[in-house]
């Protein structure tokens, strides 16, 4: 047990270091997830006042996009210098290199969201403070469930030539209950009168999807890997 978190630590801070070096994916995803934000908020906000759960939904689409185009170019740079085949040619429990990119894609979705989160605060007039750790849990959960598949998806269609159409076709999809619960789990945050039981309750729903969708992947990925 000891070996597999070291081989899926050793995984993502590979994929970070070389992340920082270049902030090739960073910079464009958070280019690409402020671009949407703003744009949507020229859309929806009309004289100072934004639409009723707009800026729930567009916060989820900008994190879902993004992660996308994230997934998108990670896994496309592992394609150009054999990476993830050098990976999975090595001695290394397989799940343990599933969790690695999984992590370092979290980690690159939770920076982006650092940025994305006030931005679409201060645009939609949402009141991102005034329950803090369930916005976080929210955020939190959905995004695990999102990059969990995405995760498993890109690097399996790494070598597929249509791997850029092929990602968002299959990608959303299943995908989706995690998005609808994200946004209606931040719409009821975002009201005047916070329910909290149904927070929690789509907290609970992305919890339980987190727990389905990364079992899974820990178990599919090495024989999806080795087709």
């Amino acid at each position: 047990m000891t070996d597999f978190f070291r081989i899926a630590w050793l995984v993502m801070r590979k994929d970070l270091t070389i992340e920082v070096r270049s902030r090739e994916i960073l910079y464009t995803t958070l280019f690409f997830a402020m671009s949407c934000v703003l744009v949507f908020a020229f859309s929806f906000v009309k004289e100072g006042r934004a639409l009723d759960d707009a800026a729930a939904g567009i916060l989820w689409i900008a994190i879902a996009f993004s992660g996308t185009l994230a997934l998108g170019r990670t896994f496309e740079r592992e394609r150009h210098a054999e990476t993830l085949r050098a990976l999975m040619m090595a001695p290394a429990d397989r799940p343990a290199i599933y969790l690695g990119k999984l992590m370092g894609v979290l980690v690159l979705m939770a920076v982006v969201e650092l940025i994305v989160v006030p931005l679409v605060g201060v645009m939609f007039q949402a009141p991102l403070l005034a329950h803090p750790f369930q916005l976080l849990a929210l955020l939190a959960t959905g995004t695990l469930g999102f990059a969990a598949v995405g995760t498993l998806f890109a690097a399996m269609l790494g070598r597929a030539r249509s791997r850029d159409v092929l990602l968002p076709v299959l990608l959303y999809p299943i995908t989706v209950p995690v998005i609808i619960a994200g946004v209606r789990g931040t719409a009821a945050l975002f009201q005047a009168e916070v329910d909290e039981p149904m927070v929690r309750t789509w907290v609970a729903m992305l919890v339980f999807f987190d727990a389905v969708f990364v079992t899974l992947a820990l178990w599919t990925f090495e024989p999806v890997m080795t087709e």
